[in-house]
Protein backbone atom coordinates (compact mmCIF):
# COMPACT_ATOMS: atom_id res chain seq x y z
CA UNK A 1 0.00 0.00 0.00
CA UNK A 2 1.53 3.55 -1.29
CA UNK A 3 1.70 6.32 1.33
CA UNK A 4 -0.57 9.05 0.80
CA UNK A 5 1.06 11.72 -1.13
CA UNK A 6 2.94 14.85 0.57
CA UNK A 7 0.95 17.71 -0.22
CA UNK A 8 -1.47 15.66 1.32
CA UNK A 9 0.41 15.07 4.51
CA UNK A 10 1.27 18.68 4.71
CA UNK A 11 -2.52 19.60 4.58
CA UNK A 12 -4.07 16.46 7.01
CA UNK A 13 -1.50 16.96 9.52
CA UNK A 14 -3.66 15.01 11.82
CA UNK A 15 -2.96 11.88 9.51
CA UNK A 16 0.49 11.51 10.51
CA UNK A 17 0.08 8.44 13.00
CA UNK A 18 -1.66 6.48 10.73
CA UNK A 19 0.39 7.22 7.67
CA UNK A 20 3.35 6.00 9.50
CA UNK A 21 1.56 2.96 10.81
CA UNK A 22 0.16 1.84 7.51
CA UNK A 23 3.10 2.44 5.25
CA UNK A 24 3.20 -0.94 3.71
CA UNK A 25 1.27 -4.35 4.89
CA UNK A 26 4.77 -5.16 7.15
CA UNK A 27 5.16 -3.75 10.03
CA UNK A 28 8.36 -0.78 10.23
CA UNK A 29 11.10 -1.40 12.75
CA UNK A 30 11.32 1.60 15.08
CA UNK A 31 15.21 1.66 15.24
CA UNK A 32 15.82 1.09 11.41
CA UNK A 33 13.34 4.48 10.87
CA UNK A 34 15.15 6.09 13.40
CA UNK A 35 18.28 5.14 12.03
CA UNK A 36 17.27 5.96 8.57
CA UNK A 37 15.91 9.18 8.84
CA UNK A 38 19.25 10.29 11.08
CA UNK A 39 21.35 9.05 8.07
CA UNK A 40 18.95 11.16 5.67
CA UNK A 41 19.37 14.30 7.89
CA UNK A 42 23.51 13.46 7.93
CA UNK A 43 23.13 13.17 4.18
CA UNK A 44 20.89 16.57 3.39
CA UNK A 45 22.76 18.73 5.86
CA UNK A 46 25.84 17.45 4.63
CA UNK A 47 24.65 18.63 0.54
CA UNK A 48 22.85 21.67 2.08
CA UNK A 49 26.02 22.54 3.51
CA UNK A 50 28.36 21.67 0.99
CA UNK A 51 26.20 23.13 -1.51
CA UNK A 52 25.64 26.19 -0.28
CA UNK A 53 29.02 27.29 0.82
CA UNK A 54 30.57 26.64 -2.88
CA UNK A 55 27.64 28.93 -4.39
CA UNK A 56 28.42 31.55 -1.73
CA UNK A 57 32.16 31.70 -2.60
CA UNK A 58 31.25 32.10 -6.30
CA UNK A 59 28.40 34.94 -5.02
CA UNK A 60 25.64 32.56 -5.80
CA UNK A 61 22.62 32.48 -4.28
CA UNK A 62 23.03 29.80 -1.38
CA UNK A 63 19.70 28.14 -1.78
CA UNK A 64 20.76 27.21 -5.10
CA UNK A 65 23.32 25.36 -3.23
CA UNK A 66 20.33 23.25 -1.71
CA UNK A 67 19.10 21.96 -4.84
CA UNK A 68 22.12 21.67 -6.38
CA UNK A 69 23.13 19.21 -3.33
CA UNK A 70 19.97 17.66 -3.42
CA UNK A 71 19.89 16.86 -7.09
CA UNK A 72 23.71 15.05 -6.63
CA UNK A 73 22.35 13.58 -3.51
CA UNK A 74 19.24 12.22 -4.97
CA UNK A 75 17.40 9.88 -7.41
CA UNK A 76 19.58 12.13 -10.38
CA UNK A 77 22.92 11.03 -9.04
CA UNK A 78 24.05 8.97 -6.17
CA UNK A 79 20.43 7.37 -4.88
CA UNK A 80 21.19 8.74 -1.33
CA UNK A 81 17.47 9.99 -0.60
CA UNK A 82 14.91 8.83 -2.79
CA UNK A 83 11.28 8.14 -2.14
CA UNK A 84 8.86 5.21 -2.64
CA UNK A 85 5.84 7.39 -4.19
CA UNK A 86 8.28 7.96 -7.29
CA UNK A 87 8.77 4.26 -7.86
CA UNK A 88 11.44 3.51 -5.52
CA UNK A 89 12.03 0.83 -3.56
CA UNK A 90 14.80 -0.01 -0.77
CA UNK A 91 16.91 -1.42 -2.53
CA UNK A 92 17.34 1.79 -4.56
CA UNK A 93 18.01 4.13 -1.69
CA UNK A 94 22.05 3.19 -0.77
CA UNK A 95 21.24 4.35 2.40
CA UNK A 96 19.01 1.40 3.35
CA UNK A 97 21.59 -0.80 1.46
CA UNK A 98 23.71 0.07 3.87
CA UNK A 99 21.55 -0.36 6.82
CA UNK A 100 20.15 -3.88 5.20
CA UNK A 101 24.25 -4.46 5.28
CA UNK A 102 24.85 -4.31 9.27
CA UNK A 103 21.20 -5.67 9.92
CA UNK A 104 19.18 -8.50 9.70
CA UNK A 105 15.46 -7.33 8.97
CA UNK A 106 13.77 -9.11 6.72
CA UNK A 107 12.47 -7.66 3.09
CA UNK A 108 9.36 -6.95 3.99
CA UNK A 109 10.06 -5.45 7.58
CA UNK A 110 13.30 -3.46 5.25
CA UNK A 111 10.79 -2.33 2.62
CA UNK A 112 7.97 -0.98 5.85
CA UNK A 113 11.22 1.15 7.44
CA UNK A 114 11.73 2.84 4.35
CA UNK A 115 8.26 3.96 3.56
CA UNK A 116 7.93 4.63 6.93
CA UNK A 117 11.44 7.11 6.77
CA UNK A 118 10.54 8.89 3.36
CA UNK A 119 7.12 9.87 5.43
CA UNK A 120 8.90 11.42 8.23
CA UNK A 121 11.68 12.98 5.92
CA UNK A 122 8.49 14.96 4.04
CA UNK A 123 6.65 15.95 6.84
CA UNK A 124 10.11 17.22 7.92
CA UNK A 125 10.31 19.01 4.65
CA UNK A 126 6.56 20.07 4.59
CA UNK A 127 7.54 21.97 8.27
CA UNK A 128 10.42 23.65 6.34
CA UNK A 129 8.36 24.97 3.97
CA UNK A 130 5.60 26.26 6.67
CA UNK A 131 8.90 28.31 8.62
CA UNK A 132 10.41 29.35 5.39
CA UNK A 133 6.75 31.00 4.18
CA UNK A 134 6.79 32.30 7.98
CA UNK A 135 9.94 33.71 7.44
CA UNK A 136 8.84 35.31 3.95
CA UNK A 137 6.39 37.42 5.97
CA UNK A 138 8.24 38.32 9.06
CA UNK A 139 11.05 40.21 6.38
CA UNK A 140 7.75 41.84 4.31
CA UNK A 141 6.61 45.37 5.37
CA UNK A 142 3.27 46.19 4.31
CA UNK A 143 4.40 49.62 5.29
CA UNK A 144 6.67 49.44 2.41
CA UNK A 145 4.09 48.59 0.08
CA UNK A 146 1.81 51.87 0.57
CA UNK A 147 5.11 53.83 0.64
CA UNK A 148 6.22 52.74 -2.83
CA UNK A 149 2.34 53.14 -3.91
CA UNK A 150 1.25 52.61 -7.34
CA UNK A 151 3.58 52.44 -8.96
CA UNK A 152 5.05 48.82 -7.35
CA UNK A 153 1.63 47.51 -7.51
CA UNK A 154 1.39 47.64 -11.23
CA UNK A 155 4.57 46.17 -11.54
CA UNK A 156 3.66 43.32 -8.85
CA UNK A 157 0.03 42.74 -11.00
CA UNK A 158 1.58 42.60 -14.61
CA UNK A 159 4.86 40.23 -13.02
CA UNK A 160 2.17 37.73 -11.71
CA UNK A 161 -0.41 37.87 -14.74
CA UNK A 162 1.86 38.26 -17.77
CA UNK A 163 3.90 34.99 -17.33
CA UNK A 164 0.94 33.38 -15.76
CA UNK A 165 -0.97 33.71 -19.08
CA UNK A 166 1.67 33.26 -21.23
CA UNK A 167 3.04 30.36 -19.41
CA UNK A 168 -0.06 28.85 -19.41
CA UNK A 169 -1.82 29.83 -22.59
CA UNK A 170 1.75 28.19 -24.57
CA UNK A 171 1.71 25.05 -22.78
CA UNK A 172 -1.99 24.27 -23.76
CA UNK A 173 -1.40 25.22 -26.89
CA UNK A 174 1.77 24.57 -28.09
CA UNK A 175 2.50 21.64 -26.45
CA UNK A 176 -0.60 20.06 -25.34
CA UNK A 177 -0.47 20.09 -21.79
CA UNK A 178 -3.31 19.10 -19.82
CA UNK A 179 -4.86 22.05 -17.96
CA UNK A 180 -4.21 21.60 -14.43
CA UNK A 181 -0.31 21.07 -15.14
CA UNK A 182 -0.24 23.76 -17.36
CA UNK A 183 -1.77 26.27 -14.73
CA UNK A 184 0.00 24.91 -12.19
CA UNK A 185 3.35 25.49 -14.08
CA UNK A 186 2.00 28.92 -14.91
CA UNK A 187 1.69 29.92 -11.53
CA UNK A 188 5.36 28.65 -10.98
CA UNK A 189 6.36 31.82 -13.27
CA UNK A 190 4.71 34.36 -11.14
CA UNK A 191 7.15 34.51 -8.19
CA UNK A 192 10.22 36.34 -7.24
CA UNK A 193 12.83 36.23 -5.08
CA UNK A 194 12.66 39.06 -2.21
CA UNK A 195 16.27 37.97 -1.42
CA UNK A 196 18.10 37.48 -4.38
CA UNK A 197 17.37 40.60 -5.68
CA UNK A 198 17.24 42.88 -2.59
CA UNK A 199 21.38 41.80 -2.13
CA UNK A 200 22.05 42.31 -5.23
CA UNK A 201 20.51 46.31 -4.60
CA UNK A 202 21.93 46.25 -1.82
CA UNK A 203 25.56 45.16 -2.53
CA UNK A 204 25.70 48.11 -5.49
CA UNK A 205 24.36 50.31 -3.12
CA UNK A 206 20.74 51.00 -4.78
CA UNK A 207 18.56 49.46 -2.05
CA UNK A 208 17.17 53.04 -1.23
CA UNK A 209 17.41 54.72 -4.79
CA UNK A 210 14.02 54.83 -6.84
CA UNK A 211 14.63 51.74 -8.80
CA UNK A 212 15.51 49.76 -5.97
CA UNK A 213 12.31 50.77 -3.66
CA UNK A 214 9.76 50.41 -6.80
CA UNK A 215 11.88 46.52 -6.96
CA UNK A 216 11.40 45.68 -3.39
CA UNK A 217 7.83 46.91 -3.08
CA UNK A 218 7.13 44.93 -6.23
CA UNK A 219 8.64 42.41 -4.88
CA UNK A 220 6.95 42.04 -1.84
CA UNK A 221 3.44 42.11 -3.37
CA UNK A 222 4.54 40.07 -6.18
CA UNK A 223 4.96 37.18 -3.45
CA UNK A 224 1.54 37.63 -1.81
CA UNK A 225 -0.22 37.36 -5.04
CA UNK A 226 2.13 34.62 -5.59
CA UNK A 227 1.51 32.96 -2.34
CA UNK A 228 -2.35 33.39 -3.08
CA UNK A 229 -2.13 32.00 -6.64
CA UNK A 230 -0.64 28.82 -5.16
CA UNK A 231 -3.10 28.36 -2.57
CA UNK A 232 -5.49 28.68 -5.77
CA UNK A 233 -3.71 26.43 -8.07
CA UNK A 234 -2.72 23.99 -5.40
CA UNK A 235 -6.54 23.61 -4.17
CA UNK A 236 -7.26 23.09 -7.99
CA UNK A 237 -5.28 20.43 -7.86
CA UNK A 238 -7.09 18.53 -5.17
CA UNK A 239 -10.56 18.94 -7.00
CA UNK A 240 -8.80 17.52 -10.20
CA UNK A 241 -10.80 19.61 -12.16
CA UNK A 242 -10.90 23.49 -13.25
CA UNK A 243 -14.04 25.58 -12.59
CA UNK A 244 -14.16 29.21 -12.72
CA UNK A 245 -17.11 29.78 -9.56
CA UNK A 246 -14.20 27.77 -7.68
CA UNK A 247 -11.38 29.30 -8.82
CA UNK A 248 -13.74 33.01 -7.68
CA UNK A 249 -13.97 31.08 -4.53
CA UNK A 250 -10.79 30.04 -3.93
CA UNK A 251 -9.45 33.59 -4.61
CA UNK A 252 -11.84 35.34 -2.90
CA UNK A 253 -11.09 33.09 0.62
CA UNK A 254 -7.52 33.40 0.32
CA UNK A 255 -7.81 37.10 0.03
CA UNK A 256 -10.31 37.51 3.03
CA UNK A 257 -8.29 34.82 5.01
CA UNK A 258 -4.77 37.22 4.45
CA UNK A 259 -6.48 40.14 5.16
CA UNK A 260 -9.09 39.21 7.79
CA UNK A 261 -6.42 37.56 9.52
CA UNK A 262 -3.89 40.68 9.49
CA UNK A 263 -6.62 42.95 10.92
CA UNK A 264 -6.90 40.17 13.65
CA UNK A 265 -4.00 39.88 14.27
CA UNK A 266 -3.22 43.65 14.48
CA UNK A 267 -5.87 43.71 16.99
CA UNK A 268 -5.07 41.19 19.36
CA UNK A 269 -1.11 41.85 18.51
CA UNK A 270 -0.67 43.98 21.94
CA UNK A 271 -2.40 41.47 24.20
CA UNK A 272 -0.16 38.76 22.63
CA UNK A 273 2.97 40.83 23.35
CA UNK A 274 1.64 41.14 26.88
CA UNK A 275 1.08 37.81 26.85
CA UNK A 276 4.45 36.62 26.27
CA UNK A 277 6.06 39.33 28.57
CA UNK A 278 4.68 37.71 31.15
CA UNK A 279 5.38 33.77 30.88
CA UNK A 280 8.41 32.91 33.03
CA UNK A 281 9.65 29.56 31.03
CA UNK A 282 11.75 29.19 28.10
CA UNK A 283 11.45 30.62 24.98
CA UNK A 284 8.40 32.56 25.32
CA UNK A 285 8.45 34.48 22.53
CA UNK A 286 9.27 31.76 19.88
CA UNK A 287 6.92 29.15 21.47
CA UNK A 288 4.14 31.62 21.22
CA UNK A 289 4.70 32.65 17.47
CA UNK A 290 5.29 28.81 16.31
CA UNK A 291 1.73 28.52 18.41
CA UNK A 292 0.14 31.44 16.14
CA UNK A 293 2.16 29.95 13.05
CA UNK A 294 0.74 26.42 13.18
CA UNK A 295 -3.05 27.58 14.42
CA UNK A 296 -3.13 29.68 11.33
CA UNK A 297 -1.17 27.19 9.02
CA UNK A 298 -3.75 24.49 10.24
CA UNK A 299 -7.02 27.43 9.82
CA UNK A 300 -5.70 28.08 6.54
CA UNK A 301 -6.23 24.34 5.79
CA UNK A 302 -9.48 23.44 7.27
CA UNK A 303 -10.88 25.99 4.53
CA UNK A 304 -9.32 24.58 2.02
CA UNK A 305 -6.76 26.60 1.53
CA UNK A 306 -2.86 26.21 1.73
CA UNK A 307 -1.20 25.41 5.14
CA UNK A 308 1.46 28.12 3.87
CA UNK A 309 -0.70 30.44 3.05
CA UNK A 310 -1.62 30.24 6.81
CA UNK A 311 2.30 30.70 7.50
CA UNK A 312 2.44 33.63 5.20
CA UNK A 313 0.08 35.49 7.10
CA UNK A 314 1.71 34.63 10.49
CA UNK A 315 4.34 36.13 9.53
CA UNK A 316 3.24 39.51 8.48
CA UNK A 317 0.92 39.66 11.71
CA UNK A 318 3.98 39.18 13.77
CA UNK A 319 6.39 41.12 11.65
CA UNK A 320 4.21 44.03 12.67
CA UNK A 321 4.90 43.68 16.55
CA UNK A 322 7.54 45.27 18.56
CA UNK A 323 9.15 42.21 19.05
CA UNK A 324 10.04 41.43 14.98
CA UNK A 325 13.47 42.16 15.41
CA UNK A 326 14.08 39.23 18.23
CA UNK A 327 11.67 37.11 16.83
CA UNK A 328 13.28 37.12 13.42
CA UNK A 329 16.58 36.05 15.20
CA UNK A 330 15.08 33.80 17.29
CA UNK A 331 13.13 31.83 14.01
CA UNK A 332 16.94 31.53 12.23
CA UNK A 333 17.85 28.29 14.10
CA UNK A 334 14.18 26.36 13.26
CA UNK A 335 14.86 27.44 9.62
CA UNK A 336 18.50 26.66 9.47
CA UNK A 337 17.32 23.22 10.89
CA UNK A 338 14.69 22.24 8.57
CA UNK A 339 14.29 24.77 5.40
CA UNK A 340 17.05 23.09 3.95
CA UNK A 341 15.56 19.57 4.01
CA UNK A 342 12.96 21.38 1.72
CA UNK A 343 14.86 22.28 -0.70
CA UNK A 344 17.42 19.07 -1.06
CA UNK A 345 14.12 17.29 -1.38
CA UNK A 346 12.92 19.28 -4.34
CA UNK A 347 16.53 18.69 -5.75
CA UNK A 348 16.58 14.98 -4.83
CA UNK A 349 12.95 14.27 -6.05
CA UNK A 350 14.37 16.45 -9.48
CA UNK A 351 15.12 13.44 -12.16
CA UNK A 352 17.21 15.10 -14.62
CA UNK A 353 17.78 12.12 -16.62
CA UNK A 354 14.43 13.26 -18.52
CA UNK A 355 16.56 16.52 -20.06
CA UNK A 356 19.20 14.45 -21.55
CA UNK A 357 19.13 14.98 -24.69
CA UNK A 358 20.32 12.06 -26.29
CA UNK A 359 17.06 10.45 -25.34
CA UNK A 360 14.55 10.92 -27.85
CA UNK A 361 11.14 11.21 -25.76
CA UNK A 362 13.05 13.66 -23.51
CA UNK A 363 13.50 16.06 -26.45
CA UNK A 364 9.93 18.06 -25.95
CA UNK A 365 10.99 18.59 -22.33
CA UNK A 366 13.95 20.33 -23.08
CA UNK A 367 11.76 22.41 -25.29
CA UNK A 368 9.17 23.25 -22.49
CA UNK A 369 12.25 24.24 -20.26
CA UNK A 370 13.15 26.41 -22.58
CA UNK A 371 10.17 27.65 -23.45
CA UNK A 372 9.41 28.01 -19.98
CA UNK A 373 12.66 30.42 -19.60
CA UNK A 374 12.00 32.78 -22.11
CA UNK A 375 8.67 33.24 -21.01
CA UNK A 376 9.69 33.43 -17.55
CA UNK A 377 12.40 36.58 -18.50
CA UNK A 378 9.87 38.88 -21.04
CA UNK A 379 7.16 37.62 -18.34
CA UNK A 380 8.75 40.31 -15.99
CA UNK A 381 11.26 42.30 -18.12
CA UNK A 382 8.17 43.82 -19.42
CA UNK A 383 6.90 45.01 -16.33
CA UNK A 384 9.24 47.70 -16.14
CA UNK A 385 8.02 49.55 -19.21
CA UNK A 386 4.50 49.73 -17.33
CA UNK A 387 5.73 52.92 -15.44
CA UNK A 388 4.78 55.81 -17.80
CA UNK A 389 5.61 59.35 -17.33
CA UNK A 390 9.23 58.92 -16.08
CA UNK A 391 11.76 58.89 -18.31
CA UNK A 392 14.80 59.05 -15.50
CA UNK A 393 13.54 55.90 -14.21
CA UNK A 394 15.88 52.83 -15.45
CA UNK A 395 12.51 50.53 -16.47
CA UNK A 396 14.54 47.81 -17.54
CA UNK A 397 16.45 47.68 -14.20
CA UNK A 398 12.79 47.29 -12.47
CA UNK A 399 11.80 44.30 -14.69
CA UNK A 400 15.54 42.74 -14.57
CA UNK A 401 14.95 43.10 -10.62
CA UNK A 402 11.51 40.71 -10.92
CA UNK A 403 13.89 38.03 -13.10
CA UNK A 404 14.80 35.84 -10.14
CA UNK A 405 12.73 32.87 -8.24
CA UNK A 406 15.21 31.75 -6.01
CA UNK A 407 13.31 30.38 -3.33
CA UNK A 408 9.84 31.04 -4.11
CA UNK A 409 10.07 29.46 -7.15
CA UNK A 410 11.35 26.16 -5.88
CA UNK A 411 7.80 26.72 -2.71
CA UNK A 412 6.04 26.34 -5.97
CA UNK A 413 7.87 23.48 -7.85
CA UNK A 414 8.26 21.58 -4.43
CA UNK A 415 4.30 22.16 -3.41
CA UNK A 416 3.83 21.32 -7.66
CA UNK A 417 5.60 17.83 -7.41
CA UNK A 418 4.73 16.79 -3.92
CA UNK A 419 0.93 17.20 -5.34
CA UNK A 420 1.73 14.69 -8.20
CA UNK A 421 0.26 16.43 -10.87
CA UNK A 422 3.44 17.66 -12.85
CA UNK A 423 5.15 15.07 -15.01
CA UNK A 424 8.52 14.30 -14.95
CA UNK A 425 9.20 16.68 -17.37
CA UNK A 426 7.65 19.40 -16.38
CA UNK A 427 8.56 19.40 -12.81
CA UNK A 428 12.36 18.99 -14.14
CA UNK A 429 11.94 21.89 -17.24
CA UNK A 430 10.60 24.19 -13.58
CA UNK A 431 13.41 23.36 -11.57
CA UNK A 432 15.76 24.58 -14.79
CA UNK A 433 13.84 27.88 -15.38
CA UNK A 434 13.94 28.12 -11.44
CA UNK A 435 18.21 27.86 -11.57
CA UNK A 436 18.61 29.77 -14.83
CA UNK A 437 16.29 32.87 -13.88
CA UNK A 438 18.58 32.58 -10.37
CA UNK A 439 21.88 32.46 -11.68
CA UNK A 440 21.19 34.87 -14.65
CA UNK A 441 19.34 37.75 -12.68
CA UNK A 442 21.80 38.64 -10.27
CA UNK A 443 25.09 39.85 -12.53
CA UNK A 444 22.77 41.10 -14.91
CA UNK A 445 20.88 43.47 -12.65
CA UNK A 446 24.50 45.10 -11.41
CA UNK A 447 25.27 45.16 -15.06
CA UNK A 448 22.10 46.91 -15.93
CA UNK A 449 21.74 49.53 -12.85
CA UNK A 450 25.53 50.63 -13.23
CA UNK A 451 25.17 51.10 -17.30
CA UNK A 452 22.23 53.31 -16.00
CA UNK A 453 24.14 55.13 -13.55
CA UNK A 454 26.81 56.02 -15.86
CA UNK A 455 24.55 57.18 -18.87
CA UNK A 456 23.14 59.57 -16.12
CA UNK A 457 26.53 60.59 -15.07
CA UNK A 458 27.54 61.77 -18.33
CA UNK A 459 23.65 63.59 -18.82
CA UNK A 460 24.30 65.21 -15.73
CA UNK A 461 27.93 65.98 -16.85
Amino acid sequence: MTLSPPLNSLIHVGELPTLLATATEATADSSTVLGGVLLSLVVIYLASKLGGEICARLNLPPVLGDLVGGVVVGVSVFNLIVFPESGAEASDSLIFRFIQGVSDLTPETLAASFHAESEVINILSELGVIILLFEIGLESDLGELLKYGPQAAIVAVVGVVAPFAMGTAGLITLFNVPTIPAIFAGAALTATSIGITAKVLAEINKLNSKEGQIIIGAAVLDDILGIIVLAVVASLVKNGEVEVTNIVYLTISAGVFLIGAILLGRLLAPYFMALVDELKTRGPLLIASLIVVFLLSYTAAAIHLEAILGAFAAGLILGETEKEGELEKQVIPIADMLVPVFFVVVGARTDLAVLNPAVPSNREGLIIAAFLIVVAIIGKVITGFTIVGQPETNKLAIGVGMIPRGEVGLVFAGVGAASGVLSEALEAAIIMMVILTTFVAPPLLRIVLERGQKTVEEVQG
